[in-house]
């Protein structure tokens, strides 16, 4: 996926809302905008890939004003607010009276779980939404390959699992228990290292993943989204070993579209910007699980 113009004000309202936040020094302040201006400059291009410039944006605040993790306490506070709702959601997953019934749920909690994303233009998310909008789910869906992907998972002996923000993580933890309790070994990666408020190994840990999944791994890389080219080796053999890729959010959209795919890939988000919503021929706002075959 290629950017749009409206993706030029989104990267720069986040850069501009993380500089805020790491640092009160207005010479700082001043310097790392100006720097983040001349990125933009030079990189916004037609052919720009919007997670790719996200990343480098990220990478230059941090390096910049030496605050390794803008997001720590929203990241933070996210895991703690989900987790409160978490018996609410596995309840209803474990009402369903079937394993396609309960899969198709804890699809739509995971989903619904996207929403928790901060900092982008016209997208305004409150904690105490999340059970409005996990009953609304299905209204909400705008594309609809559940089915689809129910039968590549009973097909699949080994799933990679690609998370997307802290909170939301919470919420995939029902997600890959159906996909074990479907037979499957299931691997969880989560970033590397910090970049917005994607999930990392500690976000992992701290809400009980890695006691859920077979296998927890780090892509090895900040990057938004997928960009084999920066992973690690053990992250590509654990990759390259699967049958099936689940992928969250609205950065695994951008860059997994940009990829020659060579086995099955699941997309599963809220569409939270317009361009997304443009790309996928949806509504912004909608919940989509998607297959690419």
């Amino acid at each position: 996926m290629k950017v749009e113009i409206e993706c030029a004000g989104c990267l720069l309202h986040r850069g501009l809302l993380q500089i805020a936040e790491v640092t009160e020094d207005p010479s700082l302040q001043f310097k790392v905008t100006s720097a983040l201006f001349r990125l933009l400059v030079k990189e916004f291009k037609p052919t720009t890939v919007p997670a790719h410039l996200g990343t480098e944006r990220d990478r230059l605040i941090r390096r910049m004003t030496g605050n390794l993790d803008p997001y720590a306490k929203i990241k933070q506070r996210s895991n703690q607010k989900a987790l409160g709702f978490f018996p609410y959601a596995r309840k209803l997953v474990s009402n369903e009276s079937s394993s396609e019934f309960r899969f198709r749920k804890a699809c739509l909690c995971s989903i619904v779980g996207n929403v928790m994303e901060f900092d982008i233009p016209g997208h305004t998310f409150n904690y105490g939404d999340v059970e409005r909008l996990i009953q609304r789910a299905e209204d909400d869906l705008a594309i609809d390959d559940i089915f689809e992907i129910f039968g590549a998972v009973k097909e699949a002996r080994r799933i990679l699992y690609l998370t997307d923000n802290a909170g939301e993580i919470v919420f995939d933890k029902l997600l890959v228990g159906e996909l074990k309790r479907l037979g499957a070994h299931v691997t969880v990666g989560v970033k590397g290292g910090p970049i917005i408020n994607d999930a990392t190994v500690e976000d992992a840990k701290y809400v009980g993943m890695d006691r859920t999944a077979d296998a927890l791994i780090t892509t090895g890389t900040d990057a938004v989204g997928l960009m084999p080219e920066q992973c690690s080796h053990e992250f590509l053999k654990a990759y390259g070993s699967v049958d099936l890729v689940l992928a969250k959010g609205m950065g695994h959209v951008e860059t997994l579209t940009e990829l020659d795919l060579t086995l099955p890939h699941a997309l599963l988000l809220r569409t939270k910007c317009r361009p997304v919503a443009n790309f996928l021929n949806v509504e912004k706002e909608k919940n989509v699980a998607k297959i690419m075959l």
